[in-house]
């Protein structure tokens, strides 16, 4: 106040919302990311379609999808689907557990806010609960041996399961697991490494899924560039080319006037022998196959056709690089630094049923190709979110060794071993160590929901379970039943489990330490028409496009 009028600080069109409304409206924001993924968790989960703005059609159940797709206009929103974005690049699979207690952590935060607890106490009992709990997982998972190839199967069939891949799943875990096990080499310290870069995954469409197959080496789908070169080249020398075989063309535009027909034949005679050199100089290396990433002339085509090499062009970059590892080739920018040197070596065989060529290395050089079929687009699409969630599981479980029984065993016993844990916690965040316990058994509830069971009767039968030392105590979906998960073949990589804890605890934390929302209100400047400017959070509107997706 200054003379009795109050100090204005703040543009007229700027938003804000303070203390309890904040809170109330950050916990519903995320409460309505959590909603719309949660119907899609577990075996009998259901999928969602998604339309965009031009019309693409998207069908999955995939959880990061889902929010990827989904046009999200809402700040706090926006940063609970960070947390399936994390989920998906540090542990592959999970996703839709890590939103779902996340928007369950702040349900059960906004029952503690309602009883005065403060938002301080109730962020460090969900830290201490969390970090509890990941001793706890630690606790009760099992150690695998990385080439225990039926337990590796069962993961692997666990993350397809309620996906479009479930249907082919023993056929499709069989070739995941393979293909882990071709790119996993055991490091200095005798720990295995998987190196998912040299493998790669490439869907087909009009086959079934049943017929997909996992191939050495790489594919490469394209054509021959002219009609009379060789389709096969067994025990080839091959040269990888990122750079153009055509005449180059100047930096700016120019016009040349001729007045003698003979000048323009002597340009076209320089071009035409410029083209020859180039091809001159892939043969003086002894390439018998050019795999280009750029174009290439037609005349050079006919020279390299008469040198009887194979030549592919527009071959696309990540081909190339995976083709390089294949191969143990050098990827050449400049034909003046090609040398027999750079050249890879392994057979370049054209598959006429794929309508692609088939490429395997020699030597030392590895690599192998998943190969994924489908009847329709949408059918390969989801078929390979779900292939690659698998694939991403059985690797981390190879590298870290320890996996859990699942059907929410896991979540029960250590909501009961985090209830006896709130006991020796004093003050206030025992009541938030004993809320994130009840927040962990949403898992186990969702599933029954999607299941059509009963989830309430689900959860105490599941607690009578363990509370009689059952550790592996799960929901059989099929059924009904509680049984022990691990043997029925329901097995969960411990790291993806403990990542879903973490990321879903910061992210609630996060969250509930707002207390103050200010929009920025129109900062555009001159030339700048756009509602909000800059840094605005558009009117701190709701979740559009989510009603008419789903």
């Amino acid at each position: 106040m200054q003379q009795g009028q109050p100090m204005i600080v703040m543009s007229e069109d700027s938003q804000r919302v303070k203390d309890e409304d904040a809170q109330n409206y950050n916990i519903s924001a995320a409460q309505g990311v959590a909603e719309a993924v949660r119907s899609t968790l577990g075996p009998k989960g259901m999928d969602k379609m998604l339309v965009s703005s031009m019309g693409d059609v998207t069908v999955t159940n995939d959880g990061v999808t889902i929010l990827q797709e989904m046009d999200i206009d809402n700040p706090t929103a926006e940063m609970i689907v960070e947390v399936a974005e994390t989920q998906e690049d540090e542990a592959g699979d999970g996703t839709t557990t890590a939103v779902a207690i996340a928007g369950e952590l702040l349900q059960s935060a906004e029952d503690l806010l309602e009883q005065d607890i403060h938002p301080t106490a109730i962020i460090k009992g969900f830290h201490l609960a969390s970090e509890q709990a990941r001793e706890e997982i630690d606790d009760v998972a099992q150690e695998v041996d990385p080439d225990d190839e039926d337990l590796l199967r069962k993961v692997a069939e666990t993350s397809m399961t309620g996906k479009g891949a479930e249907l082919n799943k023993e056929h499709l875990a069989d070739l995941i697991v393979r293909a882990v096990q071709a790119v996993t080499i055991e490091a200095d310290d005798g720990e295995n490494v998987v190196d998912l870069e040299f493998l790669k995954t490439e869907t087909q469409t009009g086959a079934a899924a049943n017929e997909s197959a996992l191939l050495e080496g790489a594919i490469v789908d394209k054509d021959p560039v002219h009609d009379n070169m060789p389709t096969a080249a067994e025990d080839a020398d091959v040269l990888l080319l990122d750079s153009a075989l055509e005449v180059e063309e100047t930096d700016v535009d120019t016009s040349v006037n001729v007045s003698d027909p003979d000048k323009l034949q002597q340009f076209l005679d320089r071009e035409e022998e410029q083209l020859k050199e180039m091809v001159d100089q892939i043969a003086d290396t002894g390439a018998d196959v050019l795999l280009c990433q750029k174009g290439i002339d037609d005349l050079a085509q006919h020279y390299l056709a008469k040198q009887g090499i194979l030549a592919v062009r527009r071959v696309k970059k990540s081909d190339m690089e995976f083709l390089r590892e294949v191969l143990g080739a050098s990827i050449v920018s400049d034909l003046d630094d090609a040398t027999a040197d750079s050249l890879g070596h392994g057979d370049v065989v054209r598959d006429e049923q794929d309508e692609a060529f088939h490429v395997t290395g020699s030597g030392d050089s590895h690599g192998v190709t998943l190969l994924l079929r489908g009847s329709t687009d949408h059918v390969v699409d989801e078929l390979e979110r779900g292939v690659s969630d698998a694939l991403e599981v059985v690797a981390q479980t190879v590298s870290d060794g320890r996996v859990l029984a699942g059907g929410g065993a896991t979540e029960v016993e250590v909501a009961r071993r985090l209830r006896d844990y709130a006991d020796s916690v004093s003050g206030r965040e025992q009541l938030a160590v004993e809320a994130f316990a009840d927040s962990l058994e949403l898992v186990p509830r969702v599933l029954a929901e999607n299941s059509g069971l009963d989830p309430i009767d689900t959860l105490v039968d599941l607690r009578a379970a363990h509370d009689d030392g059952d550790v592996r105590a799960g929901l059989n979906v099929f059924s009904g039943d509680v049984v022990d998960t691990f043997d029925a073949g329901v097995a969960e990589p411990a790291h993806a489990k403990q990542q879903a804890v973490s990321a879903a605890t910061e992210s609630a934390n996060l969250v509930l330490k707002i207390d103050d929302i200010i929009s920025a209100g129109d900062l555009s400047t001159e030339g700048e028409e756009e509602e909000g400017g800059p840094g605005g959070m558009g009117g701190m509107g709701g979740m559009g496009g989510m009603g008419g997706a789903m």
